[in-house]
C-alpha cells in the first residue's frame, strides 16, 4: 500500500492492452469489495469490464443491493450522484473521469429552474397547481428542488406513470430538462401539442404569454440530448424506401417528428428487450446511441436480425466517451492501494431532498 495516490498522469500514455491487464488484475484483487457499473452507452473498451450493465437507475439500485464497498460507475456524473444517493452510507460512489458529464443535464441548472418557478409564481399559484418533474438525467440539486416542492423524478421507461401521478396531484407539470421526453410522453397520453408549451430560460417569462402558461398542462424546459437530435424523419423515409419491411424503434429523447414515424418508442432497456424478443430474420432501424446499437447488432446477427443505426452520421455520447480504460485502471489500482480517487458524494440537504424525489418515483413504479 502506498501513502500517496497514483496520479492520473502516470496512466495517460498506457495503451489499452496494458490497461486491460491491469484492470483485470485490480478487479481480481478487489473482489466483491468493488462493483463496476457499465451504462449501455459506454464504449466497448470499458463496457467489457462491467460487472453490471443497464440504464442509470437500474445500475444504481442493483449496486446498492450489492456487497460492494466501492461503486465504480462507468457513466456520467449525474449517474454517480444517483448511485451515491441510493446506496448505503458505507458505500462509496466513484466516477473514473469527473469530466464525464451530460450536455442535456447541463441545460437546466438550479438557479435557472428556481427563477422559472418564481416567474411562474407571479402568474399562477405554483405550489398548488404545478408539480415539478425532473428527468433522472439531471444534477442532484434539481432532484432536490423537486423533493423540496413535492415533486418527483422520472426515467424514460416510467415517464407516463410519473406524469399520471403528477396530474392526479395537480393540474400542471413543469418538466425538465428534456423537452422531447416530456412532449412525446404527454402526446402519447392524449395531451394536445398546444397544451405543452416550451419554456426558454433565456427569455423573460420563458418567452411565453400569460395565456399560454395558464392554458398549459405541461411546461417543457428547452433542453435536449444532442445525441438523439441527430436522427431525422428523412432517415426513416429513405431507409424504408430501400427496406420497406423494416421496423423502426426510437428512444423518446428523439424528436417528436422521428417518434411519430417510429413503430415503437422506448427506453434503452425497452429497445433491447423488443429487438431481442423479435422474430428471427427481421430488420430494425434504431434511433439511439451508437455503442448500444452496434452491440445489439453483433448480438442479434446470428438470429438473422439486421439491426441498423438510424443516422449516417456517427452519434455517440461524447461526454460518456471520456471514461476510458486508462481512467478505469487508475481508479481501480488506487483502490487496491487503499486510495479513493474521484469520489462523488452528494451533500446535505440536497441528498435528503433528492432522495425524497427519487423515493416518490420508486413508490409509483
Amino acid at each position: 500500500m502506498t501513502n500517496v495516490a497514483y496520479p492520473i498522469q502516470d496512466y495517460a500514455l498506457l495503451d489499452d492492452v496494458e490497461c486491460e491487464r491491469r484492470i483485470i488484475q485490480a478487479k481480481e484483487s478487489l473482489g466483491r469489495r468493488c462493483v463496476v457499473l457499465g451504462h449501455h452507452y459506454q464504449r466497448d473498451e470499458v463496457f467489457q469490464f462491467a460487472d453490471l450493465s443497464g440504464d442509470s437507475l437500474k445500475l444504481s439500485r442493483n449496486a446498492a443491493k450489492s456487497e460492494a464497498d466501492y461503486i465504480v460507475f462507468c457513466g456520467v456524473h449525474f449517474m454517480a450522484e444517483v448511485a451515491d444517493i441510493l446506496s448505503r452510507p458505507e458505500q462509496i460512489a466513484i466516477l473514473p473521469d469527473l469530466a464525464a458529464g451530460c450536455s442535456m443535464a447541463d441545460m437546466a441548472n438550479q438557479s435557472n429552474v428556481q427563477k422559472c418557478w418564481e416567474e411562474l409564481a407571479g402568474i399562477i399559484d405554483v405550489e398548488s397547481t404545478v408539480t415539478p418533474i425532473t428527468y433522472i438525467n439531471s444534477a442532484a440539486d434539481l432532484k432536490a428542488f423537486c423533493g423540496q416542492h413535492d415533486g418527483i423524478v422520472c426515467t424514460s421507461s416510467n415517464a407516463k406513470k410519473i406524469l399520471q401521478w403528477s396530474f392526479d396531484k395537480r393540474e400542471k407539470v413543469l418538466f425538465f430538462p428534456d423537452q422531447h421526453l416530456g412532449r412525446n410522453t404527454g402526446f402519447d397520453m392524449g395531451i394536445p401539442l398546444d397544451e405543452m408549451v416550451l419554456w426558454d430560460f433565456r427569455k423573460p417569462q420563458g418567452g411565453l404569454t400569460v395565456e399560454q402558461i395558464q392554458n398549459a398542462k405541461i411546461i417543457l424546459w428547452s433542453g435536449f440530448c444532442s445525441v438523439h437530435q441527430v436522427f431525422q424523419p428523412e432517415h426513416i423515409d429513405d431507409f424504408l424506401q430501400q427496406y420497406p419491411e423494416t421496423q423502426v424503434i426510437a428512444h423518446p429523447e428523439a424528436s417528436f417528428e422521428v417518434c411519430q414515424k417510429a413503430d415503437y418508442i422506448g427506453s434503452t432497456e425497452t429497445i433491447l428487450q423488443i429487438i431481442r424478443d423479435a422474430e428471427p430474420n427481421t430488420r430494425w432501424l434504431v434511433a439511439t446511441e451508437l455503442n448500444l446499437v452496434n452491440r445489439l447488432h453483433e448480438e442479434c446477427k446470428g438470429q438473422g436480425k439486421n439491426v441498423h443505426f438510424m443516422s449516417a452520421t456517427v452519434s455517440m455520447c461524447s461526454t460518456m466517451f471520456r471514461t476510458d480504460p486508462q481512467h478505469l485502471a487508475w481508479v481501480l489500482e488506487n483502490l487496491v492501494a487503499g486510495h479513493v480517487v474521484n469520489q462523488v458524494a452528494v451533500q446535505e440537504p440536497n441528498a435528503t431532498l433528492a432522495r425524497k424525489a427519487l423515493n416518490n418515483m420508486l413508490s409509483v413504479v
